[in-house]
This record gives C-alpha cells, structure tokens and sequence, in this order.
C-alpha cells in the first residue's frame, strides 16, 4: 500500500461534497509530476484530502477505488485521474502551519514540492499525520 496527498480549493470541491458523493473522480490534474503520482496510484492506496489556498489543512482521508484512466475532463487521453473514495475525517485537521512547525515532517513532499497537487507521503508520516488529526475511518 502506498499513500498520498491530493489538494483540493475547498470552494471548488470540498471534503463536505467527496463525503456526499461517496466516490468521486479526481480530474483536472494537468501537472506531469502530479499526473505521474495519479498513474501510480494503485486500488486501496490511502491519501489525505487536503484543503488548498483558503485553508490550507489535511480535513481527511479517502481510498482509491479504481485505478488510473483516461480523464473525461480533459481533451488529450494522456492526462488520467483515479476515482477515490471518503475513508473518513480527522477530528482536528492538521493545518500547514503545523506540519511546517514538525520536526518529523520536514522532508515532506507536501513541504519540498509545495505547489504539486498529487504528491506521495511516507508510511511514517501517513501514520504521524493520522494519530494528530484523530482519523476517524469510515
């Protein structure tokens, strides 16, 4: 198993609207490196749902359902996205702020590579983020 982290702008796709749509695809990735993490992603890999710009925290965790395919959203079948599912929230999400002030989370992708929508995490950090978040699994 291999986890992840995936941004959203919380006013364009919210963590409220994945837990209301169950599974959801997660299109609109146009980044090279971030499409190359989408392809890597395999079924039941975990990844934290991560609300940009706005508010900038982790607010939860959704599971990959169905592996790398084309993107109906874009018009060149090279870009791929991957349908997730809600695996539940963190009870306190996990701002920037914090995982910036952690000692155990400074080679973080989410820090070294700030701007990349689809990023890999540790296991370490993955199990790091999950007991300060209070992860609720669904």
């Amino acid at each position: 198993m291999a986890y992840w982290l995936i941004k959203s702008e919380p006013e364009a796709f919210s963590w409220n609207e994945q837990v209301r749509n169950d599974i959801e695809p997660w299109t609109g990735v146009r980044n090279y490196q971030a499409r190359n993490n989408l392809a890597a992603m395999k079924t039941d890999d975990l990844a934290f749902f991560y609300h940009s710009v706005s508010e900038k925290q982790i607010v939860g965790v959704v599971r990959v359902v169905k592996e790398a395919y084309p993107d109906p959203t874009a018009d060149d079948p090279r870009w791929v996205c991957v349908d997730v599912k809600a695996n539940g929230a963190f009870t306190t999400p996990v701002t920037l702020a914090q995982i910036k002030a952690d000692p155990a989370l400074e080679e973080m992708a989410l820090l070294r590579q700030s701007r990349l929508s689809v990023a890999p995490v540790t296991e370490q950090e993955f199990r790091h983020l999950t007991k300060i978040g209070g992860w609720v699994r669904a």
